[in-house]
C-alpha cells in the first residue's frame, strides 16, 4: 500500500468508492473541483493501480476540517482507514494545524471508535445534519 496525493487520474476510482460508501455520494464534478481546491488536501491509498481508500481535509488558518474519508469495500477491515487518518493528521500537523475536526454519523459506531482511538473527542452534536436521512452528526475534534 502506498499513499499519494490525489490527482485527476484518481477521480473515477474515488467516485466509485463514493458510490459504494455513501447514501449521497459526491459527484464526479465535485471530486474534480476538490482536487483543485487550494484549501483542500486530499490523498489516496493505492494498492498497485487501484485506489483502496481516499480522504481529505480543508486547511483554514490553523484548523484542519475533514471532508471525506472512505475505504473501498474490498479493503475494509484491514486497518487502511487508520493508516489514512494517521497520514491526514501528519499532513495537518506539518502545515501547522492546531486542531482537526470532523463530523460522523451518529449510527457509525465503527468510525467513531476509530476516531476515539486516534485521540478525537466528541465536542458536539448537529441535529439532522445529514439531510439524506435526517441523521444527527457527532462533531469530533483532536488537538495537536
Amino acid at each position: 500500500m502506498e499513499c499519494k496525493k490525489m490527482d485527476h487520474a484518481h477521480a473515477e476510482q474515488v467516485y466509485q468508492i463514493e458510490e459504494l460508501s455513501f447514501v449521497t455520494p459526491w459527484g464526479r464534478k465535485s471530486i474534480k473541483t476538490e482536487i483543485d481546491n487550494k484549501l483542500g488536501r486530499y490523498i489516496v491509498i493505492m494498492d498497485g493501480d487501484k485506489v483502496a481508500a481516499y480522504g481529505g481535509f480543508w486547511l483554514v488558518l490553523d484548523e484542519a476540517n475533514i471532508n471525506n474519508v472512505a475505504v473501498h469495500p474490498d479493503y475494509r477491515g484491514k486497518k487502511i482507514s487508520k493508516m489514512l487518518m494517521n497520514k491526514l493528521m501528519e499532513m495537518a500537523v506539518s502545515e501547522n494545524a492546531k486542531h482537526m475536526y470532523l463530523e460522523v454519523r451518529s449510527s457509525n459506531s465503527i468510525a467513531q471508535g476509530l476516531y476515539r482511538g486516534l485521540g478525537f473527542k466528541m465536542i458536539g452534536l448537529r441535529s439532522g445534519y445529514y439531510t439524506d436521512t435526517d441523521e444527527d452528526a457527532i462533531v469530533m475534534m483532536k488537538e495537536f
